[in-house]
């Protein structure tokens, strides 16, 4: 960490607690004097923030998989720029509640077509991969549930229903196969303070 940050990333369903994850291992390694910052996607630059409202509000229709995968790619560009990089260069953790597999999942593996698309815009324009991603896994029923219960206005996606939501957990747990080194799959079923001890366990050894 002297010489470089580390980029943990949270991915997972709507309503499955990655965000209440994330925050919660801001705060632990804030208060055990670990530099850390925590962010979000879309979001986390002023530009990228502009950038949120376009696609978390709304009706689900109003934009097609091609124009929301140009858009989150656009704000996670300024994101990149203006927040995740100057905070690594400067030895800090960066703790950030989705990033790129989000988008191999939203717009790549449930539309299988736009894999390969989306796989070559990042590259072209991000080409930033999290030290370590945490899959916070929940089946999807709860977790729409709790997503809808949140009534947060930014609920775009999850008014896709259901099976939007159990295609979006096959392609996740699929990330977890196809990047086994970096994405850690983790139970979310769990209370919150347990399922933190998981994630605890096993992000600790790479900063200490």
């Amino acid at each position: 960490m002297a010489q470089k940050g580390r980029f943990i990333t949270f991915e997972g369903i709507d309503g499955c607690g990655k965000s209440t994850q994330s925050r919660l291992m801001f705060k632990f390694l804030r208060d055990n004097a670990f530099p850390v910052l925590w962010t979000r996607e879309p979001g986390g630059s002023d530009g990228a923030e502009q950038i949120r409202k376009l696609l978390v509000e709304g009706e689900p229709g109003r934009w097609s998989a091609e124009t929301e995968m140009l858009l989150f790619n656009a704000a996670r560009r300024d994101h990149l720029e203006r927040t995740i990089l100057p905070a690594l260069e400067r030895g800090e953790t960066v703790i950030c509640d989705r990033f790129a597999d989000s988008t191999r999942v939203y717009q790549g593996a449930t539309r299988q077509d736009l894999r390969a698309t989306v796989d070559a815009l990042h590259q072209l324009m991000i080409g930033v991969e999290p030290d370590l991603t945490f899959v916070i896994d929940m089946e999807p029923t709860a977790a729409l549930s709790r997503g809808l219960e949140r009534n947060s206005g930014e609920d775009r996606f999850e008014d896709f229903g259901l099976p939007f939501q159990e295609k979006l957990r096959a392609g996740f747990l699929a990330l977890t196969q196809e990047f086994p080194d970096r994405c850690k799959l983790i139970d979310g079923s769990d209370t919150p303070a347990a399922v933190h001890a998981d994630i605890r366990a096993l992000l600790m050894p790479l900063l200490t």
